[in-house]
């Protein structure tokens, strides 16, 4: 029996109507509120990373170094988080604000934003989940699910999952360009090498400021700035590579076959959303710094939601799980990620062998990898 089997299509539109009555009260009463959040936290994170920036010209000074190494990675965390992320999603193009525009925001991330707006806002948010259409499903990397087919190269996952989560930025801006598509023939070496450009301008333009204009403005501090700058964007990529993970890859997050698309409808859509998503459980100044992608599951059902109205729907999501009879995935961070973990490192190895259930156009629970 599959995790929405005692539901029945009736169940489902209701369940779909419930859930667009939360979306639909939300957009009716955005508003000057929510725009003073976004515009606050984009100011604090300016603040931060001039203060940071500040703080490291000094940073000869061991106590400098440390606070403007921190500020720096806090502002950076801010900036892809709460603030990129959400803002390429369209979550703020209501403010009508060209300065605070998916069309326009270029963040502070290795990765191109148009190219990141086509693999994630419209290949994973639409495919969600999906075996051989959502290529998020190990970021053609890893196997983190037992219906990926196992290659002796999977043994060394859990070592170059360590060095991608160190490189994050830099493994997104590659990925995003889909090498893996062209070695099969579909989609031409032209076509991956305008990308490669557009990747090597943003990642000249990263380089130059964070790796020489900085240092060189510091003087004599040139290797202590050099070297928080290195620390914060490291600390950045394993932050954002965390959280990430942990809101789609723990135990209770299902993958679903490519059958599951043929006619799927609207509340389909939404239960593929919920059950292929799990949440971190924290406090307000935790979910800003995850960029409230602690609230995975509320994410994915509303992605085009202000990143700052998930903690007031995800009790009412919640509730109406319990009301379906739907699990609602959800735990603190180190359980979720040793969760993750565990996966990586069960799934480095041959099997175990996928459950009958993944072969049909019905869910699978993959609880069962981390046993």
């Amino acid at each position: 029996m599959t995790t929405t089997a005692h539901l029945t299509e009736a169940d489902i539109d209701e369940f779909a109507r419930e859930l667009d009555r939360i979306r639909d009260e939300v957009i009716a009463s955005r508003g000057e509120a929510d725009a003073r959040y976004i515009r606050r936290v984009i100011a604090v994170q300016r603040d931060l990373e001039l203060g940071g920036r500040v703080l490291l010209f000094a940073s000869i000074l061991p106590p400098a170094w440390l606070a403007g190494t921190a500020m720096l990675a806090t502002a950076k965390i801010l900036e892809n988080m709460e603030i990129g992320h959400n803002v390429l999603h369209g979550q703020w193009d209501w403010m009508r604000d060209p300065k605070i525009h998916s069309s326009t925001w270029e963040w502070d991330f290795a990765s191109p934003a148009a190219a990141w707006k086509h693999s994630h806002n419209f290949v994973h948010h639409t495919y969600t989940n999906v075996l051989g259409k959502d290529r998020d499903i190990g970021y053609s990397a890893l196997r983190i699910s037992p219906e990926q087919p196992w290659h002796p190269v999977y043994l060394a996952q859990p070592i170059y999952n360590l060095v991608l989560a160190a490189l994050f930025e830099w493994g997104i801006a590659i990925y995003d360009v889909e090498l893996e598509r062209v070695w099969r023939g579909e989609k031409s070496w032209a076509e991956a090498l305008t990308q490669l450009r557009g990747v090597a301008h943003k990642a000249r333009r990263q380089v130059t400021k964070d790796y020489l204009v900085f240092p060189l403005l510091a003087g004599p501090a040139f290797v202590p700035v050099l070297l928080g700058n290195l620390t914060a964007n490291v600390t950045r990529n394993l932050w954002a590579h965390t959280i990430i993970f942990c809101g789609h890859f723990p135990a209770g997050a299902e993958v679903f076959a490519e059958e599951q698309l043929e006619a799927e409808t609207h509340g389909q859509w939404y239960l593929r959303q919920l059950l292929g998503s799990a949440n971190i459980d924290g406090g307000p100044l935790f979910h800003i710094m995850c960029g409230n992608l602690s609230h995975q599951i509320e994410h994915h059902l509303f992605p085009d939601l202000p990143s700052n109205r998930y903690a007031e729907i995800a009790p009412r999501v919640r509730a109406l799980c319990e009301r379906f009879g739907l699990p609602y995935t959800t735990g603190p961070l180190l359980r979720q990620t040793a969760s993750v973990w565990k996966r990586v490192l069960r799934l480095a190895l041959p099997g175990p062998k996928p459950p009958h259930a993944a072969m049909e156009p019905s869910t699978q629970n993959l609880d069962s990898v981390a046993t």
